[in-house]
């Protein structure tokens, strides 16, 4: 990896990259209400748990769009992968914020044909493979890119949620970096092989109670992420 491309990853992995993530508790609130996330050692089961299922669905994703397979092939592909209606919508609602903020920052052609194509939002998977490809990065970057995020987003919501100690839910994100590397090695060897076998060589991981809690956070009339 050149410099700049190491200095893209970094970008496009930071919090503070205006897509729209901050927002998203991925699951966390409404395990936190359900009591499974009480503390530092429930957390880490919990982001070990989605790294392992929908963290690595999205990171194959992420990895085979990178690789350059068809966006809109993939698209589908990843609705197949999600059956709930709520993480769906959340999907694309984050693949649209993310996508304007990658065209400003890492303009190409193959972002504008995907957001002509889908301009109410991709699934945010597919948006983030074609931004790292678009900013130089391969698909084992995309796809550590997006398992980061598949722990990031809960990590960062819990401590807002119960007030815990920063320091301790970094040492939970560190103690899941080999479970990250070992995930997004996963999801780049499937992208691989999905340029010849197609989308289904792509993991169909599933986490229901998932599903149920992004079903049942949908309906909150009170909350304080978006899902």
């Amino acid at each position: 990896m050149n410099a700049s491309a190491r200095a893209a990853l970094l970008v496009l992995a930071d919090g503070r990259f205006p897509a729209g993530g901050h927002a998203h508790s991925g699951g966390a609130e409404a395990a936190v209400k359900a009591g499974r996330i009480t503390g530092p050692g429930t957390l880490e089961a919990f982001c070990r748990g989605r790294l392992h299922t929908s963290g690595l669905v999205a990171a194959a994703l992420a990895a085979a769009a990178a690789t350059g397979l068809d966006p809109l092939l993939l698209d589908e592909a990843a609705d197949a992968r999600t059956p709930s209606p709520a993480l769906r919508a959340t999907a694309r609602k984050l693949g649209r914020q993310l996508m304007r903020a990658a065209r400003a920052a890492w303009p190409s052609p193959a972002l504008d044909a995907l957001a002509a194509a889908r301009p109410r939002g991709a699934h945010q998977p597919i948006v983030l493979g074609l931004t790292a490809r678009s900013a130089g990065l391969g698909p084992p970057d995309a796809a550590h890119i997006a398992a980061y995020e598949s722990v990031t987003g809960p990590a960062t919501a819990a401590v807002r949620l119960l007030s815990l100690d920063p320091f301790s839910v970094s040492a939970v994100l560190a103690r899941l970096t080999p479970d990250l590397d070992d995930i997004a090695g996963q999801a780049a060897e499937a992208a691989v092989r999905a340029l010849d076998e197609g989308a289904d060589a792509l993991p169909a991981t599933t986490g229901p109670l998932l599903d149920i809690y992004a079903e049942q956070h949908a309906g909150w009339p009170v909350r304080l992420f978006a899902s």
